[in-house]
């Protein structure tokens, strides 16, 4: 089964580790009247799609699934935005830091056709495509501005400077980061829902889809009645 998806031009999703199945949400409910079930039948089925449609969330807060994320800071800063306000959810998260790390950094570029003009009734988001003539020249003038962000941190770094703020010389949303993502069963399910939405930012949507590409099939039955929205 496959463990890492590659998302983006430099970024992945890695599922780590799995805590449960779709029978650990169902003797998590059943324990209520001292059951248990050592196969998923049709009436565990049956149990589990009544949990998810009467939001009876806490039994699939005992499986649990840890993720490996590698993302551009503006992906990953809109990901720990819904962690932060999801906490009954059980979430936890650690990140790499450029307070310590000093590894080549890497960035997201989108190429020429890439770029996406402003929406015309919002103040978020994105609309159509730009011009490719436009989408080269702004792909060529991130990679300058990225060349000499580097230059400038190199520089820094050589002479001395510590790693905490010569990082303040490197473009900040596009370089990628990387975290562990453990988060329950539930809480996956809740950012899948806003993050597969199709008005929400086009680089997470990509994460989003690799993440639910993980994560349903170790756990078909529950992602299948929590998650509502189209893949």
């Amino acid at each position: 089964m496959n463990d890492k998806i590659d998302v983006l031009d430099n970024g992945y999703v890695r599922l780590t580790n799995v805590m449960g199945s779709d029978l650990s949400v169902v003797n998590s409910a059943r324990v209520s009247y001292d059951k248990e079930s050592t196969d998923l039948s049709e009436k565990d089925i049956r149990l589990i799609k009544f949990l998810a449609r009467e939001g009876h969330t806490s039994p699939f807060r005992h499986a649990t699934v840890q993720f490996e994320i590698y993302a551009p800071l503006m992906v990953a800063r809109q990901h720990w935005k819904y962690i932060v306000g999801s906490d009954h959810t059980m979430d936890s998260w650690n990140e790499s830091s450029r307070r310590y790390v000093t590894e080549e950094p890497a960035f997201y570029i989108p190429q020429a056709d890439e770029w996406r003009s402003a929406p015309e009734n919002s103040k978020q988001g994105s609309g159509g495509s730009v011009s490719v003539d436009i989408g080269a020249k702004l792909t060529g003038q991130l990679m300058s501005l990225i060349e000499q962000g580097e230059m400038a941190y190199g520089w820094a770094i050589k002479n001395g400077v510590c790693a905490e703020q010569a990082r303040l010389f490197l473009p900040a949303y596009g370089m990628y980061v990387r975290y562990y993502w453990t988060a329950s069963l539930q809480s996956v399910a809740h950012f899948l829902n806003q993050r597969l939405a199709h008005d929400s930012q086009v680089e997470i949507q990509e994460y989003a889809k690799a993440v639910y590409e993980l994560v349903k099939p170790r756990f078909p039955v529950s992602i299948g009645e929590l998650v509502k929205t189209e893949v």
